[in-house]
C-alpha cells in the first residue's frame, strides 16, 4: 500500500510547517511502515537553524516518524482522526547519527514493537542514501480528542 499527500492530509490532522511526510511508500498493517521526507531550503526552520549551515532540526525527525506511526496505527485499525487523536508520549534510546541537510532525501521506518489496547510502541529510523541518520523507540496512544491532557 502507498499513500499519496492527499490520503495523508486525510488521516494526520498536520498542516505546513508540521507534516512532515512527502509520500508513504510501503505500509504492512500491524506491522511496519516507510516513508519519504523531501528536505528543501525553503523550508521556514532554516534560516534560523543554522543561518551558515542549515540543518534539519533533531526534534523534527522524531515528529517525522511519529507522523508515521499515526499512519501505520491509522492503516492497521482505521479511526475517525475527527474525533481520535493519535497522541505521542515518549521517545527512548534517542540517538542522532548524522546531520539532514537540504536537498536530502530522508527514508523514515517505524516497526511495531508492541501494542496494548491503544497504546503502541515502535522503532523508528531514519536513513539519508542509506546511511542511518538518527532512530528512536517511540511510544505513543490512540485517544479520544476530548481526552487530551491540558496545562496546569
Amino acid at each position: 500500500m502507498e499513500l499519496d499527500i492527499q490520503r495523508i492530509l486525510r488521516i494526520l490532522p498536520h498542516r505546513s510547517p508540521f507534516l512532515l511526510l512527502d509520500r508513504v511508500i510501503e505500509v504492512q498493517p500491524r506491522k511496519s511502515a516507510r516513508a519519504i521526507k523531501c528536505v528543501t531550503y525553503n523550508e521556514p526552520f532554516f534560516p534560523g537553524h543554522f543561518p551558515a549551515q542549515p540543518m534539519f532540526p533533531n526534534v523534527l525527525v522524531l515528529e517525522a516518524l511519529s507522523q508515521l506511526l499515526a499512519v501505520l496505527a491509522y492503516a492497521s485499525d482505521p479511526f475517525d482522526p475527527a474525533s481520535k487523536v493519535f497522541y505521542q508520549l515518549g521517545f527512548d534510546a534517542v540517538k542522532f547519527r548524522r546531520p539532514i541537510v537540504p536537498g536530502d532525501r530522508v527514508e523514515l521506518t517505524v516497526e511495531i514493537t508492541q501494542r496494548r489496547s491503544n497504546i503502541w510502541k515502535a522503532k523508528g529510523e531514519a536513513f539519508v542514501d542509506q546511511h542511518l541518520c538518527s532512530h528512536a523507540e517511540l511510544l505513543a496512544a490512540l485517544t479520544d480528542r476530548d481526552e487530551l491532557p491540558t496545562g496546569p
